[in-house]
């Protein structure tokens, strides 16, 4: 496949002519005839909320109390089987979670690169697209009985310490980016408007797949339940004594408003999530899930419409590690009436009815928990009689491990990999096969941890090795290293042999998951055990410059090798899924130009002596602290967040840009005395709140991308402001919008980027209310600027 081909690929993929799955139906499903279909929460002419308030009416307190667990019990009376809640999608079908079985006529799925990755690629319809095809995957497999119909994911958490294990599950540390792959993943997962398809072109060449509601009914069904979790600032795994189970998160209204909440705003705002999970640390002294401010802003400020889930064994940390309260009557209550609908574990089903003995607990604080998630089950159709006749009916074994899906990964991982070093264009390598490579690394033969965290059976995985072995004659391999912890140095002859026999040679290092993954954060950054002395021991012998590959999602301190002119180049290539062979040997034998950005800061090693249970994320020079993500950070870095090189150059014109911006009509009329006084005193800044339409003050900016170079390519354009800093924890810097274009040597693209001034050039001030200073804000492109004047 060209490289332009791969640029405006996308899976396509059409409901029609709708047929049932007769070979294989579902085993189990509610509302089943003769005996369980006339009861009012089987009749789909009916609401959802009278459908889920019927179905609660019928329940005894026994039965209610039976599914307040991730394993909710069946109801036989009624004919309602057990329902497990609890799958896993994050980068596709995941054997995490009791939901999901591969042992069946579904033996695997599409494994798609690690989240860091994908959101490396700075894509939106390129999130949207994958998403998507999980569902697709999630439903057959649905339809065999072989999962849910509920699945927790997406991880929208900000990437805030570089040592987090979980970061790799991330779209890493930006809260624009974060927000924006949150908004494409849950409605593409969720099947966003059902019944139908639409195919639209965007500008970066990609069709998106819609699903469309019969005339726009907004009937609020969905093709599935995504869960946008872990709600909220929760990034630490266990850092000296403290793990996230007894983590008290401190963070200030500042950092809240404009660092861990907008993911989890926009998820639900925009996304409109039909699921939110709680963590298991607490905020402030109080547990996540005991938190009804917390949770009470999703559901009243946000418009939240669906269930909230802790996350597993949450509710028991509440009493057992946070001792937040003294017993588990307590726990059960307090959850309960913060807002937290279900339980994954047993805690509430153990001691729930021993609350409501004590009078911690009403039954209608169980019905308003069952409400939630009754009606999230009804809006999926779980109560609408046998799937076989309903929609998604044609989805099966046939439409999971597609030959479009796993495309899509290729690509996916392609647009994701990240070229950080390319000393006198050392790559691409010449299409020559008949050139010997010598690959060295323990990463480059483990095909099982290509995925990262989350990964369930993929279709067709390949080793690294596989996938630069298919260009060449020769290839030869030598791990250096028994494994990924290099705790020995007696493979390094071997590797060293081979290097000095070889034409080129690529060194894989890097990350996996014996080295960050849930419960397990990073205690350095630099590589490895000895991994940097085998890299290093390798480029001294190479005949030529050496090629180094980095693995895994967290941040790596390789100034070593970044300083070093016998290694040429620097690829980073995260947890690239199943495709990821291939698509390494694509980019790397220029079959693809490659155009990711990282998508988080990458710290000396220097970083590792901050705190990480330190949440503050503005610097504090007064302490030596150097605050946190490309947006505070003061100090040195490995490498920038939005680094990334490509085998061609690019350079941008900003062709139309407004040079004022006046918000003298836009303040509300009794807010401008106000604004008038402070501005007397100093203050210049206006209230996002005094502002009377935001949607006014919306502009957009004219780019021009020209590609200068010799090759076309895909390119990431990301737009940074910089607001005047006469307030108190202003950004560095922060980014305000992004695009994906493809380009043709020596050609130019247009594009445009949507400023809506009360989001993108405001932040929240000390007391946690966003602001938008008067003055001169710089909009930045990476060889281009231009000043907005924001005034009154």
């Amino acid at each position: 496949m060209s490289t332009k081909t791969c640029e405006f690929f996308f899976l396509i993929i059409i409901f029609s002519n709708f047929h049932p799955i007769l070979t294989y139906p579902h085993p189990e499903f509610p509302c089943k005839p003769p005996n369980y279909n006339s009861f009012p929460f089987c009749n789909t002419s009916l609401s959802i909320p009278a459908r889920a308030k019927s179905l609660i009416s019928h329940l005894t307190l026994t039965e209610k109390i039976q599914q307040l667990t991730d394993n909710a019990s069946s109801v036989p009376r009624l004919g309602i089987p057990a329902y497990e809640w609890w799958s896993e999608s994050l980068h596709g079908i995941a054997e995490n979670g009791p939901g999901i079985s591969f042992k069946g006529i579904v033996n695997s799925a599409t494994s798609f690169p690690q989240v860091i990755l994908m959101a490396a690629a700075f894509n939106r319809s390129l999130w949207f697209s994958i998403a998507s095809a999980i569902a697709i995957e999630a439903r057959a497999m649905y339809n065999v009985g072989q999962a849910g119909l509920t699945f927790w994911a997406p991880v929208i958490n900000i990437f805030r310490d570089p040592r987090w294990g979980r970061g790799q599950e991330t779209p890493g540390e930006d809260p624009m980016l974060t927000s924006a792959y949150a908004i494409e993943f849950v409605k593409g997962f969720q099947g966003e408007n059902l019944k139908g398809v639409r195919k639209d072109e965007n500008k970066d060449g990609f069709l998106e797949r819609r699903f469309l509601g019969e005339e726009n009914d907004g009937d609020g069904s969905l093709m599935l339940s995504a869960c946008c979790k872990h709600f909220t600032a929760y990034d630490l795994e266990k850092w000296n004594s403290v793990s996230r189970y007894n983590f008290n998160a401190v963070v200030t209204n500042q950092d809240m408003e404009d660092t861990f909440q907008p993911p989890f705003r926009s998820c639900i705002l925009e996304g409109k999530a039909s699921c939110l999970m709680c963590s298991y640390n607490a905020v402030n002294g109080i547990p996540a899930c005991a938190n009804k401010d917390l949770l009470d802003t999703a559901r009243n400020e946000w418009g939240f419409q669906g269930y909230i889930t802790s996350d597993c064994d949450a509710v028991a940390t509440i009493s057992e590690y946070q001792h937040y309260v003294n017993n588990p009557e307590d726990a059960v209550a307090d959850a309960l009436k913060a807002g937290t609908d279900i339980d994954c574990g047993t805690y509430m089903l153990k001691h729930t009815q021993s609350a409501i003995d004590k009078g911690k607990v009403k039954e209608r604080d169980i019905d308003r928990a069952l409400f939630n998630l009754f009606s999230v089950q009804l809006r999926l159709g779980i109560f609408d009689g046998n799937p076989a006749n309903r929609m998604f009916r044609d989805l099966g074994p046939k439409d999971v491990c597609t030959k479009e899906h796993r495309a899509l990964a290729l690509e996916a991982a392609k647009q994701g990999i990240v070229l950080l070093k390319n000393d006198k264009e050392f790559l691409p390598l010449q299409k020559d096969s008949d050139v010997s490579l010598a690959i060295i690394g323990p990463m480059a033969i483990n095909v099982s941890q290509m995925g990262g965290g989350y990964t369930g059976f993929p279709c067709k995985p390949k080793s690294l090795f596989e996938g630069f072995a298919a260009h060449v004659k020769r290839a030869r391999f030598a791990a250096g290293c028994p494994d990924v912890a290099c705790d020995s140095d007696d493979g390094f002859d071997e590797a060293i042999e081979i290097a000095r026999a070889s034409d080129y040679v690529i060194v894989v290092s890097g990350l996996d998951l014996s080295q960050e993954r849930e419960d397990h954060d990073r205690v350095s950054l630099f590589l490895p055990g000895k991994q940097m002395e085998l890299v290093s021991s390798v480029s001294a012998s190479s005949k030529s410059p050496i090629i180094l590959v980095l693995t895994g999602g967290g941040p790596l301190d390789v100034s070593f090798a970044q300083k070093d002119p016998r290694i040429a180049s620097i690829l980073w290539v995260g947890y690239p899924g199943e495709a990821g062979a291939k698509a390494l040997a694509e980019v790397i034998f220029g079959y693809y130009n490659p155009g990711g950005r990282l998508p988080i800061t990458w710290y000396p090693e220097s970083f590792t002596e901050v705190p990480m249970t330190d949440m503050n994320m503005r610097a504090d020079p007064s302490r030596g602290y150097p605050g946190r993500t490309y947006r505070f950070y003061i100090g040195d870095r490995v490498y920038g967040f939005g680094q990334g090189l490509s085998y061609t150059k690019f350079a941008y014109k900003i062709v139309s840009a407004p040079d004022r911006l006046s918000l003298l009509g836009s303040v509300k009329a009794g807010s401008l005395d106000s604004v008038l006084q402070r501005r007397e005193d100093g203050l210049d800044y206006v209230h996002i709140d005094e502002v009377a339409s935001c949607a006014s003050l919306r502009f957009h900016v004219d780019i021009s991308v020209m590609n200068v170079g010799d090759l076309d390519g895909s390119h990431v354009v990301l737009m940074f402001a910089e607001v005047p800093k006469t307030i108190k924890g202003a950004p560095e810097k922060h980014l305000i919008g992004f695009d994906r274009v493809h380009t043709v040597s020596n050609g130019s693209t247009n594009t445009k980027i949507l400023v809506d001034p009360c989001r993108h050039l405001s932040f929240a001030n000390e007391h946690g209310k966003r602001v938008l200073p008067l003055g001169s804000h710089r909009l930045m492109l990476e060889n281009s600027e231009h000043y907005l004047l924001v005034e009154m």
